[in-house]
């Protein structure tokens, strides 16, 4: 059994849906690892990660507009220190998750044909995420 550590830096440049799925595939890749378990886990707490569809690009735009109606900005909540985005951010990551499991498969992820792997940038604002990938296996 061996396992591997790695961060990807994803700079955002808006809120919304970032796909990364190349560059995790491209990191598993150098690992040499065909079967086990790879975990994504996203060190912040106003961005998070999702699988969802990577072919219409309309999905993306869907899932956008209804978190944005789910939590919307506004002045109306106690924690703002940061803004009108700033609540909404937190819970925009509590609904979704921080923390990915994917099977690793004759070395790939096992992602089915119109899965792709998303950080979800909840702050108006550019950011640099850090995303800390773990695979275990051999």
């Amino acid at each position: 059994m061996r396992q591997a550590t790695g961060e990807l830096v994803v700079a955002t440049r808006r809120q919304g849906l970032h796909e990364i799925t190349r560059d995790v595939a491209d990191w598993l890749d150098a690992q040499g690892i065909a079967t086990g378990v790879l975990t994504l886990f996203c060190r912040h707490t106003s961005a998070s990660l999702t699988v969802n569809e990577n072919a219409a690009p309309a999905v993306r735009r869907d899932l956008e507009r209804w978190i944005a109606r789910v939590a919307p900005e506004s002045r109306d909540y106690e924690h703002d220190d940061e803004g009108p985005d700033d609540m909404p951010a937190h819970l925009r990551t509590a609904m979704t998750d921080v923390s990915l499991s994917i099977p690793i498969v004759a070395g790939a992820m096992a992602l089915g044909t119109w899965q792709g792997v998303y950080l979800f940038e909840h702050r108006t604002a550019p950011h640099r995420r850090r995303v800390v990938m773990h695979v275990m296996g051999e």
